[in-house]
């Protein structure tokens, strides 16, 4: 509550924000814009987590970026790069549609009409493909899919997304082993399990009321696993806040009956030696007579790769598992043990397993372990990746995909007219690199902090204001703004938990959750200035100056009712979105299906598979001496690169973001001490210089060689070309650095 009150009072929140609270994730209520964690059909009064109430907080201030802003002293976008990200975020939400003026160097105020019409203009004459359309998670299903259609009918697939840098290895890496996209548990099924098994994911911070099932699991005697290289508060004790006793006594739920301190990028040969434990025991069991460990009938009529992968676990060695892990024999033999004795079993990660160089066959290997005792598509058990924004995995849904082979080409084409182009377009990592090399010209960002998320942030930087075209549809001031291209526009948008007004009445906007839940979410508030428009209002008003005119392609009808554009998506997907309209608002979402769920296998060869590892380790580069593995962690004062504040409890951290967390050990055999001014210079072979200075050592119990520091600022240490080999996302949990002692001032 008091992380939740700073935001308050920091952001001088109006008293309606209150009501903004009670209306989270609720039938015909606000579908929080924070993480895409299910809402349960069963809700409580106030169904939110501290990270929700802090995002509603933070767009529901009372401050306005409005144009005298911009003419004020140091106000210059030149001298506003020397403003921290918390600091440009405070100036409140932007009240008027800007056209960055490049002899002043400040924005300034431009009608929509001027806007629109000069965006279109510049776009009009360009390549298809130098012209890229990035979205991040936030708008809602059906500003998405017209957004989709707009960058098809413009001519290019270039729709890079935010889950290219967070979970594209959980879409690549689990279609290609289950047929699914996502993950493959719902609800009921975090009733049911008798244990949970947690790789790379930390509640606390990214999904709290995650918590609420997992104190359900602990009080009806099941067991929580967990693997991160770093302790966190979230998954050691849970004070409930819907129990008035817990809270006035302080009294906490443990959470981790296990906790292992793996080595950053040593998930592989932690699931193989506890896969290693398994196949033994199911040996042991055969030759005694006793019931089988490995669910066989199973594995023999729903998998491939079998034989393979358990020859792998044969021969792997304790002493090559144990290097590779950070892990003891010992330790591994427990987790395995309570895998075993578990009937249902649920796994769950985050970007600890998707953000490596081999995070694809992190979560392969995932895989594997829930496939030996056949835990997955039955109930109470799954595979249960976890999803930072709130309509990131929906978006991907309903088109917003840069590869041909996930879109309705057909559908599309006898809908509209629009010949969907026949080559694959450009994820981010390759829109970055094509950008560098100047071969992008326009960007346009529905929502999002894209200079900011990205890795090789500072050729980022320079590549990004070289373009012919930068386009941000934003609710507040970021860094991705003070880098404006030649023609540069800041378009503001509605929140969330604002009213959406069209022609048509009172708009409802839909999300899809980590679960394939399909909500509605009707926004109540007065908007923020007259000047706002809706995400789908600005992407139809960029179809129109853009495009071509069309009997097929109505923007003006669809602004004016949504409901049309989701009867749009039920005709384009349909098998997802059966009766949309009549179902968006059914208590705790509609289903829309998992295949895997269900146990169909849509894989090439029509079953689940089991992967043979050809790696230990996801990191993609040799230990050396000196050179260590750097992951990016989150503080609970942020929401993906929002900075809340500089209080990061979970942690221990307070008043900075500037840090750099080791172990004791490791400082000591470097010569460094706790307390000293460091910078990190990333240990990778391209020839290019990235570092990042005036960080202060601290002693944190992490293990040997793994160190730690926050993103999005230590974004410019991560290489663009170290990233995961099947889907392209960042590396971003283990980076190569070296540590060079810096002169301390005072």
């Amino acid at each position: 509550m008091k992380g939740i009150a700073e935001i308050f009072g920091e952001t001088w929140s109006t008293p309606a924000s209150l009501a903004s609270l009670r209306k989270l994730n609720k039938p015909k209520g606000v579908m929080c814009v924070s993480c895409a964690w299910p809402k349960p059909a069963n809700y409580s009064a106030f169904e939110f987590c501290e990270n929700g109430a802090k995002a509603t907080l933070w767009e529901s201030t009372s401050q306005r970026c409005t144009p005298e802003f911009w003419e004020m002293e140091g106000h210059r976008i030149t001298e506003l790069r020397d403003w921290r990200d918390h600091d440009l975020e405070m100036t409140g939400r932007l009240t008027h549609p800007l056209r960055f003026n490049h002899e002043t160097d400040r924005y300034e105020p431009v009608s929509w009409e001027e806007a629109l019409t000069h965006i279109g203009a510049v776009l009009r004459p360009m390549k298809p493909d130098t012209v890229v359309f990035y979205a991040s998670g936030h708008a809602g299903l059906e500003a998405s899919y017209l957004y989709a259609l707009l960058a098809r009918a413009f001519g290019t697939n270039n729709l890079p997304q935010s889950s290219n840098m967070c979970h594209e290895t959980t879409s690549v890496g689990l279609t290609k082993v289950i047929g699914s996209a996502v993950g493959t548990v719902v609800w009921d099924d975090l009733e049911q399990a008798d244990a949970y098994f947690f790789f790379g994911q930390n509640p606390g911070t990214n999904s709290p009321r995650f918590l609420h099932p997992l104190k359900a699991c602990k009080d009806r005697g099941g067991k929580i696993v967990t693997f991160n290289p770093i302790v966190e508060q979230g998954l050691v004790s849970f004070v409930d806040p819907q129990s008035p006793a817990a809270m006035l006594t302080g009294k906490a739920t443990k959470i981790s009956d296990q906790y292992h301190q793996l080595k950053a990028g040593g998930d592989i040969a932690a699931l193989l030696g506890m896969c290693k434990c398994v196949v033994e025991a199911d040996d042991a069991a055969k030759a005694a007579g006793k019931a089988e460990v490995i669910d066989h009938l199973f594995v023999a009529k729903h998998t491939t790769g079998f034989d393979a992968f358990i020859a792998r676990c044969r021969s792997a060695s304790w002493s090559e598992i144990e290097h590779e892990s950070g892990l003891t024999q010992a330790a591994l033999r427990t987790a395995a043990q309570t895998y075993i004795e578990a009937e249902r079993v649920i796994a769950v990660y985050g970007m600890g397993l998707t953000q490596h160089a081999h995070g694809a066959l992190n979560i392969a290997m995932l895989v594997n372990f829930l496939l030996l005792r056949g835990n997955i598509g039955r109930p109470g058990a799954g595979c249960c990746p976890v999803r930072g924004h709130s309509n990131v995995q929906g978006q991907r849904t309903v088109g917003i995909a840069e590869k041909v082979h996930l879109i309705p080409v057909e559908r599309i084409r006898n809908l509209f007219d629009v010949e969907t182009p026949a080559h694959d377009g450009m994820a981010i990592v390759e829109a970055v690199g094509a950008l560098i090399e100047g071969k992008v010209r326009a960007f346009i960002s529905l929502g999002g902090n894209l200079v900011r998320a990205v890795p090789d942030q500072q050729r980022m930087e320079t590549a990004w204001a070289a373009q012919d075209l930068t386009v941000m549809i934003s609710t507040k001031l970021n860094r991705s703004h003070l880098f404006p291209g030649k023609s540069a526009y800041i378009l503001p948008c509605l929140s969330r938990m604002e009213e959406d007004r069209q022609e048509g009445g009172v708009q409802t906007i839909t999300t899809e959750d980590s679960f394939s839940m399909i909500n509605g979410s009707v926004g109540f508030r007065k908007p923020a200035s007259q000047h706002l428009r809706s995400e789908l209002a600005i992407v139809t008003g960029i179809a129109k100056a853009a495009l071509e005119p069309s009997d097929k392609l109505k923007w003006d009808e669809w602004t004016a009712d949504y409901g049309q554009v989701r009867d749009l998506i039920e005709q384009t997907y349909p098998d997802d979105f059966r009766d949309y309209n009549a179902r968006m608002f059914e208590a705790g979402g509609f289903y829309r299906g998992n295949a895997a769920h269900e146990r169909i296998w849509k894989t090439e060869s029509g079953k689940a598979v089991f992967t043979t590892p050809d790696e230990l380790n996801s990191v993609g580069f040799d230990d050396a001496p000196g050179r260590f593995r750097l992951m990016t962690i989150r503080s609970n004062d942020q929401f993906n690169t929002t900075v809340y504040g500089y209080s990061d409890r979970f942690h221990g951290i307070e008043g900075t973001r500037d840090v750099v967390l080791m172990n004791p050990d490791d400082m000591a055999d470097a010569g460094l001490s706790d307390g000293q001014t460091v910078r990190l210079v990333t240990d990778f072979d391209d020839n290019i210089d990235r570092r990042l200075g005036g960080l202060t050592l601290t002693a944190y119990k992490l293990p040997r060689g793994t160190i730690a520091g926050y993103y999005p600022e230590c974004n410019v240490l991560v290489p663009l070309s170290l990233h995961d080999t099947l889907s392209g996302t960042p590396a971003s949990k283990s980076i190569p650095v070296r540590i060079e002692a810096e002169q301390n001032i005072g």
